[in-house]
């Protein structure tokens, strides 16, 4: 699990859409979590258009994805 300073839990790739960084998700008390896209040492998951490609090669087992890849096949189209 791929946490940010504030204890945000980041999901890089799909241009962010997942992660409950992105300032589009609210916390508990229904407060706007603030977007952690600035800092995140992943934020290149989410821009890079061949995302999906990187990602199968990406060795990093405690990103939320890493276990995904195999066990869903998470890039069938």
């Amino acid at each position: 699990m791929i946490k940010d300073i504030t204890g945000i839990k980041l999901t890089p790739g799909n241009f962010g859409e997942e992660c409950l960084g992105n300032g589009k998700h609210y916390d508990k008390k229904n407060q706007l979590i603030e977007c952690c896209c600035d800092e995140c040492d992943f934020y290149i998951c989410c821009l890079d258009e061949n995302y999906q490609e990187e990602c199968k090669k990406c060795k990093i087992f405690y990103c939320p994805r890493f276990n995904k890849k195999a066990s869903l096949n998470i890039f069938k189209k």
